[in-house]
């Protein structure tokens, strides 16, 4: 059995064939709660967890698929040439969209961390998590804080933003595609932009791009709060 699940072909079939099919059951059924990157996560960890599989032996499949998300990122900035003009013509709401969005996650991390009463040192790992892993990463150094709770609290903010965001873009009753790609790509960074991609080229394209403005922002942001003394 060892010999069959300590190969990268292991990993690879399992994350792709679990994807495949809860993506085949969410076109049958049409429900927009069966996210497949949310249920590919559980669906995965509990059958590695049930079967007694190392985590070392999917991880070598894993690692080759993460290879694969720099290449992937770096093909987001098709749609958004293609959208330049768009792009233009919105530069200001765009702008401005994003840096309330950052404002938003950063200040709302300092107050409810202070409400719940968490320690410094928790507060500060959460406060990128609304950013692309390595930039989370260097926020986190930036800050002296946890680099794991980090990582973690970026691959959830970013699981949640792309399980939900239909339900809340349609609640809020947001309908401009400039304005869902911007809040999708700013709140859920890449993670969030999957779903963005599966609602139309211009939301693909404003989410792609909010994923770096808003990265570069939070930075911006971090900077100005050590300056003034804050951490």
């Amino acid at each position: 059995m060892q010999s069959l699940t300590n190969t990268h072909l292991f990993g690879i079939l399992l994350t792709v064939g679990c994807f495949y099919l809860i993506t085949l059951a969410k076109n049958r059924s049409r429900q927009n709660w069966l996210n497949p990157l949310l249920y590919s996560v559980v669906i995965i960890i509990c059958f590695l967890l049930l079967s007694g599989i190392p985590y070392e032996h999917y991880q070598k499949g894993g690692s080759v698929i993460h290879a694969f998300l720099g290449p992937v990122t770096v093909v987001l900035a098709l749609p958004l040439y293609r959208q330049r003009k768009l792009l233009v013509q919105h530069k200001y709401s765009i702008l401005g969209g994003i840096v309330a969005g950052v404002l938003s996650a950063v200040t709302s991390v300092i107050a409810l961390s202070r409400l719940f009463g968490l320690n410094e040192m928790l507060e500060k790992s959460l406060i990128g998590h609304s950013v692309t892993t390595p930039i989370g990463i260097s926020v986190s150094k930036m800050l002296g804080a946890t680099e794991g709770i980090t990582i973690i609290s970026i691959i959830i903010t970013g699981i949640l933003g792309a399980s939900i965001a239909p339900l809340m873009l349609k609640f809020l009753r947001v309908k401009h595609p400039v304005a869902k790609g911007i809040s999708i790509g700013t709140s859920s960074h890449a993670l969030g932009t999957t779903k963005a991609i599966e609602m139309g080229e211009t939301e693909a394209a404003m989410s792609s791009l909010a994923i770096g403005v808003a990265a570069l922002t939070t930075v911006l942001v971090v900077i100005l709060m050590q300056l003034m003394g804050w951490y």
